[in-house]
């Protein structure tokens, strides 16, 4: 709904996207109504700026400079009432998920601490997999239900795709959008994690890894009813700090530097 708002001011040449970052924010909100109004003044308009956006009011005033019809202002109106009605339902559902999930309210806490891990996707995994993870003999065996492990394709001795197989679709989802989010996250396993892999395999499949990791988190935290301990984001380097020195001082060598190395006091 957003992308059609968008699209019908710029059919009235309001650049108003360029300059703020949420059309659908505060400020955006209230230059929207005023445009529905009837008010057509770019500066005006601009003045209707909140917070840091008003840093902006140069910009907001050339973007603003439109020419918006009557029936633009009808489609504007129409698509904020939309927007407005969605949010609405949005908080309805919201509300009765929270009364539903209330008795795993403790497993949903502490998935919260894991990172990229908030509170609709905690709810998500305790609705795809529940708080009471008993029938699963070990983190494996979870990992292999949701279709989150590397598949087992091999014929005469050679391994062909590892693809993973088909498993929940919705817990699937709901992983990849946290693995993309934990990735974001600074000093973190998970973030350094997914740079590890991204340089090697790709995104996609670095986003599948962290996805699977995330998963074995949520088992263990579950089971072992604690919260998320994170591991650091230079847990890789720590863990072969000899390897990652040999590496560095091979490749200063090979630029022509004489390498010698200190502790730092």
């Amino acid at each position: 709904m957003a992308n059609r708002l968008q699209k019908t001011l710029e059919g009235a040449n309001i650049k108003l996207a360029s300059v703020a970052t949420d059309v659908l924010g505060k400020s955006g909100r209230e230059i929207l109504a005023a445009l529905v109004a009837g008010e057509t003044n770019g500066v005006e308009l601009a003045q209707l700026a909140q917070g840091r956006l008003r840093e902006k009011i140069p910009q907001l005033e050339r973007a603003l400079a439109g020419c918006i019809g009557p029936h633009q202002r009808f489609l504007v109106a129409e698509q904020l009432a939309h927007v407005d009605f969605l949010d609405a339902a949005i908080a309805r559902v919201s509300a009765e998920i929270a009364e539903r999930v209330r008795p795993d309210e403790d497993a949903i806490t502490r998935l919260d601490t894991i990172p990229g891990v908030g509170r609709s996707v905690a709810e998500a995994l305790v609705a795809e997999i529940g708080s009471d993870l008993t029938r699963f003999p070990n983190a494996k065996h979870l990992a292999s239900w949701a279709g989150l492990c590397p598949g087992n394709n091999e014929s005469a001795g050679k391994r062909h795709s590892g693809k993973t197989r088909k498993g929940s679709p919705w817990l699937r989802a709901c992983l990849v959008q946290a693995a993309h989010a934990a990735a974001r996250t600074k000093g973190t396993y998970l973030a350094a994690q997914y740079r590890r892999l991204a340089a090697r395999r790709g995104r996609a499949k670095a986003a599948v890894a962290v996805a699977h990791s995330i998963l074995i988190i949520a088992y263990h935290v579950l089971t072992q009813g604690t919260d998320y301990r994170d591991l650091g984001g230079n847990f890789f380097d720590e863990r072969d700090r000899q390897g990652v020195e040999r590496r560095l001082v091979h490749r200063l060598e090979g630029l022509g530097y004489t390498v010698s190395l200190q502790l730092a006091t």
